[in-house]
């Protein structure tokens, strides 16, 4: 049962608080003074501190440094505006003026108690999620996605900007949420926009915002999502899809860290941490004109490469029965297993839809079974993909980074480029260079 301790030097009142308490199943202490409360126990120990204001000796409030996590309610018959300012300031977490129903005082208690445990129990949960997978809810122990959690850690604490590239699916906005909940921003906005889904007519307005009149159908001053962001994390989906004129606007965003509406004649600072992620390839696009080269060495500082789920290994199994379990508590269903052929059907396929894909695969398997085992057949996937070859992870998982890294590297250097083994990697190749030279693997001539 919760523990309070009490303390209060009026006798009747004190011993009148305490009957109560017990009454409805509290589990209390009570002391007339902060000196013999400091004394006899640890007020941290407690999970409520009810604390009279004017004490004899030092002030109630005093007990909040000795408190620790636990929450301090002051009550007090002196009950003034100012007071209680300074008890919320000093950190008490509730201010109750004598004299008070009994009803009053458990509502009080019972509510500040509930929050406290609303509080733990979301701590442990942060810190079981940060167990299972090391950055939010991301699965995955392959090298490959064990690079992307290093590169997430080192990078989250920084105000850099970040581009995440990959194939469509892989999961990129889930590593833009996991930088931007691990960076100083976190209590912040996270404003994601995908620049695909915006007609490009609406675009700039949609991301700049307008003042009234700007256009045809402006009958109001609109703020646009960047300002929407302003103190936060803005995530740019497909950003490869902005429009020209945009990617000009969103360079003075970076660059000057203010923002013009469409039709304002000034401009407003805004405070913004951009992460960007897209498939194309922007350095080809840039030669082609289609992409602005200042803005992509903007953007361009930290890049982090999300691997298609074909050469995670054995983390699609992984994956597959985390998604299958979510399905399964979304659609109400009873718990299902993966068949060994169904295990076997989804190593072969290549899975061009990659993480995305393998959800919905999962959720329509979820849907079509009756019993509780998953077969290949209800999974539906194309015999033809049958042919793919395992992933080196799949036939070696005990081996450390450095050790796949090499083995990799001999296995495939003779068959691909050196911008194909980084990109199989999912690292730069000037990441490979560095590591070939660490380990003393020379290109083969050609």
């Amino acid at each position: 049962m919760p523990s309070i301790l009490i303390i209060e030097d009026e006798e009747i009142i004190r011993n009148s608080i305490r009957r109560l308490l017990d009454r409805n199943g509290y589990d209390t202490a009570a002391c007339p003074s902060l000196e013999s409360a400091i004394e006899k126990y640890r007020p941290s120990d407690f999970d409520l501190i009810l604390s009279d204001l004017r004490l004899p000796g030092a002030p109630g409030i005093d007990i909040i440094p000795h408190a620790g996590e636990t929450p301090v309610i002051i009550i007090t018959s002196y009950a003034s505006v100012p007071s209680a300012v300074d008890a919320m300031k000093r950190g008490a977490v509730d201010y109750i003026a004598k004299p008070f129903d009994h009803d009053e005082l458990l509502h009080a208690v019972n509510r500040v108690l509930e929050e406290a445990r609303l509080r733990r129990q979301n701590a442990a949960l942060k810190a079981d999620l940060g167990r299972s997978y090391p950055t939010g809810a991301m699965i995955g122990k392959s090298p490959a996605m064990q690079q992307v959690f290093n590169m997430i850690r080192k990078v989250a604490p920084t105000d850099t900007t970040v581009l995440i590239l990959g194939e469509s699916g892989t999961g990129k906005e889930l590593v833009a949420r996991a930088v931007h909940e691990q960076s100083r921003r976190a209590n912040g906005p996270l404003v994601a926009v995908n620049c695909a889904a915006i007609p490009q007519g609406l675009i700039e307005a949609e991301l700049f915002g307008h003042e009234r009149g700007a256009f045809t159908g402006a009958v109001g001053a609109r703020p646009g999502l960047i300002e929407a962001a302003d103190g936060g994390t803005l995530f740019l989906d497909e950003l490869g899809e902005l429009p020209l004129p945009a990617q000009a606007q969103l360079l003075r965003v970076l660059q000057e860290g203010e923002i013009r509406r469409i039709g304002a004649s000034t401009s407003r600072k805004v405070n913004i941490r951009l992460v960007a992620a897209t498939h194309r390839d922007l350095a080809k696009m840039v030669k082609e004109g289609k992409f602005r080269e200042d803005l992509y060495f903007r953007i361009h500082v930290m890049e982090i490469r999300m691997p298609p789920l074909r050469e995670r290994g054995d983390d699609l199994i992984e994956l597959a029965h985390y998604a299958l379990e979510k399905a399964c508590r979304r659609l109400h269903r009873p718990p299902m297993r993966l068949s060994e052929d169904a295990l076997a059907a989804l190593r072969a396929y290549s899975w061009p839809g990659n993480v995305r894909e393998l959800e919905n695969v999962m959720e329509r398997a979820a849907i079509l079974n009756d019993g509780d085992v998953v077969t290949a057949e209800l999974l539906g996937l194309p015999p033809a993909e049958a042919s793919r070859p395992p992933a080196p992870e799949t036939t070696t998982p005990d081996l450390s980074l450095e050790e796949y890294f090499r083995e990799f590297v001999l296995q495939h250097q003779d068959k691909l480029t050196e911008t194909e083994l980084a990109r199989r990697l999912g690292i730069s190749r000037k990441t490979l260079w560095e590591r070939r030279q660490r380990l003393n693997l020379p290109r083969p001539s050609r």
